[in-house]
């Protein structure tokens, strides 16, 4: 039996299927609410529950704390409503009019970007283009029915092919992109997908931060951002262990020689004695915080692993005054258990 949701602030309605998610129950009914990684680990659709009752689901503590869900708090990607709910969230108005797809691809490029990164090109058939924003995300879908989300690296502009950042983690999936996976076999993929994308209502400076291959989604809204001719300060922090893992920190300074408003600012962790680093080391939010103590004018789009996002979020609100609704995210972590 179908069982409505009602949306607040903006009283849109929809129903969700037997056993869908709130989440799921919107997108297909063309009514998107901020989300990120879809499997209850990154908590980006963490929302309000306002009246009626939900099954949460599986998801990671460290995304819906116990205290937050006796708040009222659940994850919408993976709550199910138990009857009629009505809930409180960030809707997304951007992303409404374009169609989620799952189409075919030919990997027409694979280099090595680094010993541990691959730059992934997809072409798509010769009658197709994917529209997207820039930030964005697509579902690689295996045979066995999981997928792998991978951000796309290119903006929307240069679409002729889709390019994507692989780190080899050691899975299944990475080890056969490193090891057998060839030019011109074919993938299939769903997309686009998530709400992490650069606002472009607002003069406000952003700061863009990334750690590892987070850099893929950052360097879209970057290129889409110049090609479009933004005026807004924006400035990069791209978090890294070593100096090899900043895989095109050369085209990153390209940028700040030909745009004015940009600033790149790179951050090495665990620098290695050959790399003989002159530049910033620690953790790359801490370093934002020490050159931006006041953020309550800027916007933040974080972008990386886990630990990075969520520190970012908590002490840029609790300790540098960002407005809570001015931190948008997009956390690369594994599936919930």
């Amino acid at each position: 039996m179908p069982n409505q949701v009602t949306l607040k602030p903006s009283n849109h309605v929809f129903t969700t299927r037997a056993g869908e998610t709130i989440l799921d129950g919107a997108l297909r009914e063309g009514f998107v609410i901020s989300y990120g990684c879809r499997n209850g680990a990154c908590g980006t659709c963490k929302g309000k529950l306002l009246s009626g009752e939900v099954d949460y689901g599986s998801y990671q503590d460290s995304a819906l704390s116990a205290k937050e869900k006796s708040q009222g708090y659940a994850l919408f990607c993976r709550a199910q409503p138990l009857g009629d709910v009505v809930i409180e969230c960030r809707e997304v108005g951007a992303t409404k009019d374009i169609q989620i797809r799952t189409l075919p691809a030919r990997v027409q490029k694979m280099q090595r970007l680094a010993s541990d990164i691959m730059l992934i090109e997809l072409k798509l058939p010769a009658a197709e283009r994917l529209q997207f924003l820039a930030g964005q995300y697509i579902d690689i879908l295996l045979k066995d029915g999981s997928r792998r989300s991978f951000s796309m690296a290119n903006a929307p502009h240069n679409d002729a092919a889709l390019q994507l950042h692989m780190r080899n983690y050691g899975g299944p999936f990475s080890t056969h992109v490193f090891s057998t996976m060839k030019e011109r076999d074919i993938l299939r993929f769903e997309g686009p997908l998530g709400t992490f994308y650069m606002r472009d209502n607002t003069e406000k400076p952003a700061i863009l931060l990334a750690s590892g291959t987070g850099f893929a989604p950052v360097k879209a809204m970057l290129e889409h951002a110049f090609h479009s001719h933004c005026t807004r300060p924006l400035i990069l922090y791209w978090g890294a262990r070593k100096r090899a893992d900043l895989y095109m920190h050369e085209l990153v300074e390209q940028w700040t020689r030909e745009h004015h408003h940009f600033k790149y600012v790179p951050v090495l962790s665990e620098p290695l004695p050959e790399d003989e680093w002159q530049g910033r080391t620690g953790f790359v939010h801490q370093a934002v915080m020490d050159d931006i103590a006041d953020m309550s004018g800027c916007q933040v789009y974080a972008c990386g692993v886990p630990a990075m996002v969520e520190s970012a979020h908590r002490e840029f609100v609790a300790q540098c005054g960002l407005p809570e609704t001015e931190f948008f995210s997009d956390a690369f972590t594994p599936a919930a258990p």
